[in-house]
């Protein structure tokens, strides 16, 4: 009996059907990963990392005598926020009922802001200064930040009290430490508004 020879190798001819030789699908992820590694090290070298946000609290120097805090009453000057909200109501120095005049301003530019830049003009001169010198790179940042601190809470400063009652608005609480900032007024204090300003209030007023 005779065998069917189905070995490939005895095909031969001209009919021969050559097979399409199949291609690896293996990818080769070595060039991608050095590519992430370069990217990532040139995000990593030109990023600005944000530094972080506080508040900056300067404490008030401690009178050491009676001139210093003759100075520090002088330099004084208190506001008081009530439920008018387009109206700041202030006055300079301690209170005292028989000659206190409490006077009006506002929030606007020509208002409060233009009393504390007068008021505190040579703290916002000299601030203004430091910061020349820090963007022309004269000093650093740290330098900038303990000088403006030394410059801020001197004695003769201007120190603001802002005292407030029941019906004053959070937001007008709020602008007014903005413009505090904004005039580099350091020196400020939130209390209650008392008895006898209050007072005083209700008859100007009226």
């Amino acid at each position: 009996m005779a065998e069917l020879n189905t070995d490939d190798s005895s095909k031969g001819g001209k009919h021969q059907k050559k097979r399409a030789k199949k291609s690896s699908t293996k990818v080769d992820m070595t060039p991608m990963v050095d590519l992430a590694f370069l990217l990532l090290t040139f995000f990593v070298l030109t990023a600005t990392f944000g530094k972080p946000k506080t508040m900056q609290l300067n404490m008030p120097v401690k009178a050491k005598n009676e001139d210093q805090k003759q100075k520090v009453s002088d330099n004084a000057i208190t506001m008081l926020l009530t439920d008018n909200i387009d109206s700041i109501y202030y006055y300079n120095g301690i209170y005292d009922p028989a000659k206190t005049v409490i006077r009006i301003t506002n929030y606007s530019k020509e208002g409060v802001r233009k009393l504390l830049l007068e008021s505190n003009k040579d703290v916002v001169t000299k601030v203004h200064e430091l910061e020349e010198q820090y963007k022309k790179g004269a000093i650093a940042d740290s330098t900038l930040k303990k000088l403006k601190e030394k410059v801020q809470s001197d004695v003769n400063t201007l120190a603001v009290i802002v005292k407030t009652e029941d019906k004053t608005k959070y937001k007008n609480i709020v602008d007014l430490v903005d413009e505090l900032n904004i005039c580099d007024v350091a020196k400020f204090s939130i209390g209650d508004i008392s008895t006898q300003e209050q007072n005083h209030l209700t008859k100007l007023k009226l």
